[in-house]
């Protein structure tokens, strides 16, 4: 939603799988609202990032806008208010490309809880689901290149 929390921390992990299995990609992410706009990643989702071995430099919060639909092959959300949000603003001829992150791992929930306003653990949990379905995300992108 504001582009610090859970939308860095999966920029930062899944550049890191990718780079990590050879996948080259162009990653970026964006808020659905211009809240933090210019602002660093959360120091709670850098810590628990950091922690791991990820990396948030030069990250800084964006809003989502019209053009990211044409330029990316994907767009993911966080949880289904943003996907209603980014599909308000998505050309119909982009709309395939929005989905749940989580839609690609095996997880037990659609949505990445947001862990702002919660506990240090908030920011554990939405770690271990972005890693999740970051490794499932590099799998995909692995396969489509094996195919082409």
């Amino acid at each position: 939603m504001g582009n610090i929390c859970r939308s860095p921390t999966a920029e930062a992990v899944f550049r890191s799988k990718a780079t990590q299995a050879g996948v080259k990609v162009y990653i970026d992410s964006a808020g659905t609202t211009g809240y933090h706009i210019g602002e660093a990643p959360d120091s709670r989702s850098r810590q628990a990032g950091e922690a791991r071995g990820y990396r948030f430099q030069g990250q800084v919060a964006r809003q989502l806008q019209k053009s990211d639909f044409r330029d990316f092959d994907y767009l993911f959300a966080m949880d289904s208010k943003n996907v209603e949000d980014m599909l308000a603003l998505c050309p119909e001829e982009f709309k395939h490309k929005v989905s749940l992150f989580l839609s690609l791992s095996d997880s037990e929930t659609d949505n990445v809880p947001d862990p702002y306003y919660g506990g240090e653990n908030g920011f554990t949990e939405v770690l271990d689901l972005i890693e999740a379905a970051s490794d499932k995300l590099v799998e995909r992108l692995q396969q489509d290149a094996q195919a082409e």
